[in-house]
């Protein structure tokens, strides 16, 4: 217990919107005056928090509070995001802030190992590069597409990584860098990033709206991080958002995951007119780049419209169900159809959602840009680590 109150006593000073004092660490948090005196104490001489100037008392009567804050420094964590289409892997401080990054386009066909092999290096060279101490890395988070086994730490057969089958990715990068590993999901490291490092939007209960090589959802419930019982929650992918959509490989029509794909959007401005035909849409490249004009077209307004529709339509399922806060977007492909999609989406949310009479529903864009999943694979290790959920506690 005594650890578990060093985490609420770190927990309460991250989340405050202004600096504490050890008085008010004791108000916030219901432990003791000697208790957080000592706490406090252990946590200065561990390097994990500072003391930060002083306050004078309430009323100016008696001595000045001295406050307290995070010292950014006191420890790291990595974060490995694996998306078929880029890898990338950062380093965080303790209060979520990205120090170094590193971004690289895998093979197509690159085999497991050789991945593995370059994401270890990647790691090793971000470390060294940053003149950290590798004591002070905590550990290394890896956000992964589904579906994932968590208690063997394997990804299971992700549909857009060939040769992916049974991988036992946590292990295999424990031994290659002789750091703690933790996997988990793509989009559910995405919600854990917004929780650590999002500010206020990542407090209470929120979806987390991926939009990447895939379509997925993270959920944060009461600021817990939720993940069902196989650590596989989110995958909305086969949800289906107008019937008459476009044929899914699954076999049905109007997945929100075929939908929201850049090469079926493409596809679909190649024949309304608005692209030129002779795209290539089995290059990712190409198609990429395609993409990018397409967003950047007027004529293309009425195309990105109907998909707003879908995605609201899903969105307002889930906020329905779970009577939630807001929706969080992000992902590699909200940078570019946010601008465009996030108007029109709000709108739709602000008529469908049925408890507005109660409390409002917001819908807003990650402020952690394009590295929130990284970011989210590197926050799963510091939540792991500082948060006080009980469950972890349990876990031991």
């Amino acid at each position: 217990m005594g650890d578990f109150n060093e985490i609420v006593i770190l927990d309460a000073i991250r989340r405050a919107e202004h600096l504490l004092s050890r008085v008010e660490l004791a108000a916030a948090t219901g432990l003791s005056g000697q208790t957080i005196s000592n706490i406090t104490r252990r946590l200065l001489e561990a390097g994990l928090i500072r003391e930060a100037g002083r306050r004078p008392a309430d009323g100016g009567l008696g001595k000045p509070r001295t406050l307290l804050a995070l010292e950014p420094t006191g420890q790291y964590a990595v974060g490995v995001h694996l998306d078929p289409a880029i890898v990338t892997v950062v380093l965080l401080d303790l209060t979520g802030q990205v120090v170094a990054r590193h971004r690289s386009e895998p093979a197509a066909a690159a085999e497991p190992a050789a991945l593995i092999d370059g994401i270890a290096s990647a790691i090793d060279e971000l470390i060294q590069s940053s003149g950290i101490e590798v004591s002070r890395v905590v550990g290394v988070g890896i956000a992964a597409p589904g579906p994932i086994d968590v208690q063997r730490g394997v990804v299971v057969d992700p549909p857009n990584l060939t040769g992916w089958h049974n991988v036992p990715l946590r292990d295999e990068l424990a031994s290659r860098t002789g750091l703690p590993v933790l996997l988990d999901k793509d989009v559910t490291a995405a919600a854990s990033a917004e929780k650590w490092a999002g500010g206020p939007q990542g407090e209470g209960s929120f979806v987390f709206f991926y939009l990447g090589t895939g379509v997925g959802a993270g959920l944060v419930i009461g600021d817990e991080v939720v993940r069902g019982s196989s650590s596989n929650v989110g995958e909305i992918g086969h949800v289906i958002a107008d019937p008459d959509g476009p044929l899914c490989p699954c076999g049905r029509r109007g997945c929100i995951g075929e939908s929201s794909q850049p090469r079926y959007l493409v596809q679909q401005g190649i024949a309304a007119g608005i692209l030129a035909e002779g795209i290539d849409l089995d290059d990712r490249h190409e198609v990429d780049a395609a993409f990018a004009r397409l967003c950047s077209l007027p004529g293309a307004t009425p195309l990105l419209s109907v998909l707003a529709t879908r995605i609201a339509k899903v969105v307002e399922d889930v906020a329905n169900l779970l009577d939630l806060d807001r929706v969080v977007f992000g992902g590699p492909h909200w940078e570019r159809l946010g601008p465009l999609l996030g108007p029109a989406v709000s709108a739709e949310l602000e008529q469908r959602f049925l408890v507005r009479a109660v409390h409002p529903f917001a819908a807003v864009g990650t402020s952690l840009g394009v590295d929130v999943g990284a970011v989210g694979a590197a926050s799963l290790v510091l939540d792991h680590t500082f948060s006080p959920n009980p469950s972890v506690l349990l876990l031991g």
